[in-house]
């Protein structure tokens, strides 16, 4: 046994990881439930406050990121892998910055009037959130939590496989039938934001995987 091996043994781990990804999963189903709000309305008026407060939850995701990071920096034994801590913070981070760049997008667009599927878009990220959060809760619990966490992170690639489809399907859609070229460009670009935060989703499953891999 070599001496990092032993000092996994008698060395205790610093847990103080876990409330803090607990806090960003929170803010992750946060800012999703707040960009259902925002698809659900075409009131400019209601738009505008609903995208101030996905900025000041993003916000709250980097202020609690940076935190990950600098206890990373200061604690000696880590409860997995340190560069897994930092994927998965970076990660999670990302799909919280495109929950806000896609409303940013829409602040700036103003697109006319917002097709169906972005709500059921939405409504797939809201879900992936949910997921990631009941994935990151279990962490601190393996491995008795092991099966529950592998659940999750399934249905995140279910959902992720959903989300393409629904872009596929309605790129094609939105080609047939928007007729003003401006509004086109704008409403496939948030269309491609919304596919990519789903995507952003599925790396903090694979993420995920990773570290249950390594604790076998």
């Amino acid at each position: 046994m070599n001496f990092d091996s032993l000092l996994k043994i008698f060395v205790p781990k610093d847990h103080s990881f876990y409330p803090l990804f607990e806090k960003d999963a929170k803010c992750l189903v946060q800012a999703s439930k707040l960009m259902i709000q925002l698809i659900s309305t075409d009131d400019h008026d209601l738009r505008d406050p609903l995208i101030r407060e996905i900025k000041e939850v993003e916000l709250e995701g980097d202020r609690l990121t940076n935190q990950i990071f600098n206890q990373l920096n200061k604690s000696f034994i880590t409860p997995f892998d340190r560069e897994d801590i930092h994927e998965l913070a970076a990660n999670h981070d990302n799909v919280i910055d495109s929950m806000n760049g896609t409303s940013q997008r829409i602040k700036l667009y103003r697109p006319k009037t917002f097709m169906p599927v972005f709500l059921d878009m939405v409504k797939v990220i809201h879900l992936a959130a949910l997921e990631i959060e009941i994935a990151i809760n279990g962490l601190d619990s393996l491995p008795k939590s092991r099966e529950k966490i592998m659940n999750a992170c399934v249905k995140l690639n279910s959902l992720e496989n959903q989300a393409d489809d629904l872009y596929h399907h309605v790129i094609q859609v939105l080609f047939e039938q928007e007729k003003d070229a401006i509004e086109l460009i704008k409403k496939k670009d948030i269309l491609e934001n919304l596919e990519k935060c789903v995507d952003k989703a599925e790396n903090v499953s694979d993420t995920i995987k990773t570290i249950l891999i390594k604790i076998a």
